[in-house]
């Protein structure tokens, strides 16, 4: 695992959008595996622009997205569907029959659990993750106490990660927040060639101390990324801040 700490957080993300850049350009039929949330906005803003001045192209370029909720239509303001197509792939030149979103309506879970993992893999796999940590040390939404050898599957999301999510909803109301998803498992992200995780600001210093400094663990499961051969932590010096080592 390799640690940077940058001064700011958009320090840390031109960084994370340099690598994705490179990805591209080096392979431009690559497989990206991207997040949501508002830490990678600024990062999809700076694709965007790449792509508008010629530096890259998603024409051939395959996605593969970390999660969704369980139980909202695609076209809900919060499902991570319609995030993906308003930052980043409404505005780019990528066919949407690329872009993966695990489906959260599928009648039958297990099968599109199996059909996910499947596509990943008939894709080549993911050659760079994109992944964010949640305060609880959540990836995707592998929540504390998760297998972390398990594929894509369903997971019963956390009242942290309700709480934390609630402010995206209607009013903040935790009561519209769904209590499943589906979600890459832990074991589809090691799988990944590459990971860049990005974390930033004072909610995300535990959990970032965990990952880096603590054990492998259930109850943190970013840890397991110490296991990963190529993943790359960029910080901004707050969320750094609990570190203990020198990095």
């Amino acid at each position: 695992m390799k640690v940077c700490i940058f001064k700011s957080s958009v320090e840390a993300t031109h960084e994370a959008a340099k690598l994705f850049i490179e990805q591209i350009q080096r392979k431009p039929d690559c497989v990206l595996g991207l997040a949501t949330g508002s830490t990678p906005i600024k990062l999809y803003k700076e694709l965007i622009q790449a792509c508008k001045e010629g530096k890259i192209s998603f024409k051939r370029v395959k996605t593969f997205n970390l999660d969704e909720y369980v139980g909202l239509d695609r076209l809900h303001t919060q499902s991570y569907y319609r995030f993906m197509c308003e930052q980043l792939f409404d505005h780019v030149d990528i066919d949407k029959r690329n872009c993966h979103v695990p489906n959260g309506q599928a009648k039958d879970i297990e099968k599109e659990e199996q059909q996910y993992e499947a596509a990943i893999e008939a894709a080549g796999g993911i050659d760079l993750q994109l992944l964010g940590i949640g305060g609880n040390g959540h990836i995707g939404f592998n929540e504390p106490g998760c297998n972390l050898d398990c594929g894509t599957h369903l997971e019963a999301l956390t009242q942290q990660t309700i709480q934390d999510n609630a402010r995206l909803f209607f009013n903040g109301d935790e009561a519209q927040v769904p209590r499943q998803a589906l979600t890459m498992g832990v074991g589809t992200i090691l799988r990944a060639r590459q990971c860049v995780l990005l974390a930033f600001g004072k909610s995300k210093q535990a959990a970032v101390q965990g990952m880096i400094e603590g054990p492998i663990t259930k109850a943190n499961p970013a840890s397991v990324l110490q296991r990963h051969p190529d993943t790359i932590v960029l910080l901004d010096a707050l969320a750094a801040e609990k570190l203990k080592k020198s990095v």
